[in-house]
């Protein structure tokens, strides 16, 4: 080993100080990079107004990760890739044949270990105290306009080969991605269990259709068109509505009726009226039609309401804006509102489920994996499964439970008992 040493040129020792600056480099930038990314605007904003050293820096970093995130992976990039390439020159220069075996050893257990590992690893455990240490000196880095310059021609270039936004303002994680750093932001006490919850409700607000959402049509509360305003009236006043549905003779939804409207017609005498003749447009909407969308409309064009149709334009159900809103927020219960258990956990260890429940619900009360891109609710799953109208006591299994039909009316499965399989093994729910 001395006389491998001994043979260095001068050349060879310069080229092993340059690899221990990378090195060290390669250290400040993977602590800068864990640090900052875990760092959030409040607590940034916190330092910086707290008078602690380097947190003015840090705040203006945070505020703004488009500026840093792409000049400091490319510069994370140029360092690997410099640093292997030198390493593998002095290898093959030290052990002549065994050179590039030696120097891929060497990278893979210093460089990562020292380099990544390690500084990372740190940061996650002290993320405050990485990201404040780094700031300063990640500022001055990203602000030296040739790297600046060339990130954001790589950028472009790759918005060239692949179409779209690609990575205009940087490097981005998927909705899985998003909800594991908020599951870790909960675990590490960052957020509370309430704030987790109304993210991934954000989050998965996005996707959720307005199927899923919707009043089906056999429990919606409609009014025939040959109503009077009082009659109209006593069924409001019977089911806590403010507006109700105008069904014609097809069992179509002609329109919608305020009950507002009625109340003040019926007092200036005209209770015998027809409730036709007080009724407003309905709005219709597509049952694939996503809820964020559904509910912005509803607050520019000022609606409460709109009916669902299926593709061959039949009504299918209606939805409120109480509906999206619970998306986001979870079941909201007025005085009007008589809450049954979707889910009843039975003394035997069985669920009695309501038919209408949703796939989802199901799957996180027992840590059943029924797929929910396929089947709306329960009872819809059990009912397709089958492949005919079911009769009580049917039955299904599926994932090591027994799904039975408890109640039915007409072609519509109202209650569903589910039953661990005796023998089977489900993963228990945390």
């Amino acid at each position: 080993m001395l006389s491998m040493f001994a043979a260095f040129t001068g050349l060879d020792w310069a080229l092993l100080g340059v690899i221990v600056l990378l090195l060290i480099f390669l250290i400040f930038l993977s602590l800068a990079e864990m640090g900052l990314s875990r760092m959030t605007k409040p607590k940034a904003a916190a330092m910086a107004e707290g008078g602690v050293k380097q947190g003015r820096a840090l705040q203006q970093l945070v505020g703004e990760p488009e500026k840093w995130v792409n000049p400091l992976l490319l510069s994370v990039n140029v360092c690997q890739t410099v640093q292997a390439t030198i390493t593998g020159v002095v290898a093959s220069r030290a052990f002549g044949p065994l050179g590039v075996a030696v120097g891929v050893l060497l990278n893979v257990i210093v460089f990562f270990v020292l380099a990544e590992a390690v500084p990372k690893t740190y940061a996650l455990l002290y993320p405050e105290r990485a990201a404040l240490t780094t700031a300063r000196g990640t500022k001055l880095l990203v602000s030296f306009l040739p790297l600046r310059m060339v990130s954001g021609w790589l950028i472009s270039l790759t918005n060239v080969i692949v179409k779209g936004k690609g990575l205009e303002q940087g490097p981005f994680v998927n909705e899985q991605e998003l909800l594991g750093i908020v599951e870790a932001a909960m675990n590490d006490d960052v957020i509370e269990e309430e704030e987790r919850d109304l993210i991934e409700s954000i989050i998965e607000f996005g996707d959720t259709v307005a199927r899923e959402v919707m009043v089906p049509l056999p429990d919606m509360v409609t009014i025939p068109q040959t109503f009077t305003l009082t009659q109209a009236i006593d069924v409001a006043i019977e089911h806590g509505f403010s507006r109700l549905p105008i069904l014609n003779d097809d069992d179509d939804v002609v329109g919608i009726t305020f009950i507002k409207d009625l109340i003040r017609q019926e007092r200036s005498g005209h209770g015998s009226a027809i409730v036709t003749s007080h009724m407003r447009g309905v709005v219709v909407i597509p049952e694939n039609k996503p809820v964020n969308r559904l509910m912005r409309e509803m607050q520019e064009q000022k609606f409460h309401l709109a009916v669902v149709a299926d593709e061959y334009g039949s009504i299918s159900g209606l939805i409120t804006l109480e509906d999206c809103l619970e998306e986001l927020v979870g079941e909201i219960v007025d005085e009007y509102d008589k809450h049954e258990q979707d889910i009843e956990h039975l003394i035997d260890g069985q669920y009695l489920v309501d038919g209408s429940t949703s796939v989802s619900d199901v799957n996180e009360e027992l840590g059943i994996n029924i797929p929910d891109e396929e089947w709306d609710s329960v009872g819809g799953f059990v009912f397709g499964t089958l492949e005919h109208v079911p009769v009580v006591g049917e039955a299904i299994d599926f994932d090591g439970w027994r799904f039975t039909v408890v109640a039915v009316h007409g072609r519509r499965i109202r209650t569903v008992r589910i039953s661990l399989i005796s023998g089977a093994e489900v993963e228990s729910k945390e």
